[in-house]
């Protein structure tokens, strides 16, 4: 009487034996197969080299080693545009400002290295009309005008200049935006040092 439920209890382990021995085969088949991939991909799991901004940058500053760190980065992680070589901007001007840890992009990056020109110096000026900011282009030649005020009549502060980049408008400010003007370094500081105190404004050549 007691032979048939310990033929059931038998036939019972054997059938939970025989599916566990299936799962990790299966488990086993799954970790080949992920591991195959790892090797023919072996990019995917590291990431792509990333420039990254190793410290807060301003906006004009002249980009160098000490400024700039490598970071292997996923690819949904890397922006459009993303630099991933020092080569790219050592040099080179940042068109705005950026945060520690922020990827350096192509558009954060002034379009003229600063070694095109020796003897001159790039100056970030915020012109006063956004109209005017509208107008400039790369490479465009304009005039740097102060605007009057109760202490001193409008007057040209720089003659020349050479427009490197325009930034973006700022919605917290009714000012324009920020623009890179390279200037020959005897009058760059001038200009620099008034554009903090008067409204500042380009006239196009």
């Amino acid at each position: 009487m007691d032979v048939l439920p310990k033929l059931r209890a038998l036939h019972l382990t054997r059938l939970q034996s025989r599916r566990t021995r299936l799962i990790r085969r299966w488990l086993a088949a799954g970790l080949l197969v992920l591991g195959g991939l790892s090797l023919v991909h072996p990019g995917s799991a590291r990431g792509a080299p990333t420039v990254l901004a190793a410290h807060d940058l301003p906006s004009g500053a002249t980009l160098h080693a000490a400024d700039v760190r490598l970071a292997d980065l996923p690819d949904e992680a890397r922006p459009m545009g993303v630099l991933s070589s020092f080569d790219a901007v050592d040099g080179r001007l940042l068109a705005g400002a950026v945060r520690a840890g922020e990827p350096l992009t192509d558009v954060r990056l002034a379009t003229v290295p600063t070694s095109a020109e020796p003897g001159t110096a790039t100056v970030p000026v915020r012109l006063a009309d956004v109209a005017v900011a509208e107008l400039l282009r790369p490479g465009q030649r304009v005039d740097v005008v102060a605007a009057p005020d109760p202490a001193a009549p409008a007057s040209v502060l720089a003659g020349g200049a050479t427009v490197v980049t325009v930034g973006h408008p700022e919605p917290s400010t009714r000012k324009g935006p920020l623009v890179l003007l390279r200037l020959p370094e005897a009058s760059a500081t001038r200009v620099a040092a008034i554009s903090l105190e008067r409204p500042v404004t380009v006239t196009l050549r």
